[in-house]
């Protein structure tokens, strides 16, 4: 499981980095979500790394 938490504002980025976090299901600074470690999460991830915080949790 992925923790990912949106650290910087999606003001300023490209409208598909606004989209990917929106997939990632986050929409306000300092949300943070549980997800599962997939590699198409990780994917969407690695797109906007400057943009979110993430840490590997237990289940």
């Amino acid at each position: 499981m992925l923790r990912i938490t949106l650290k910087r504002s999606v003001i300023k980025c490209t409208r598909e980095q606004r989209e990917t976090v929106r997939g990632l299901g986050l929409r306000r600074i300092r949300q943070t979500r549980v997800l599962q470690d997939t590699p198409a999460i990780r994917g969407m991830v690695s797109k906007v790394i400057h943009m979110v915080d993430v840490e590997e949790v237990a289940d």
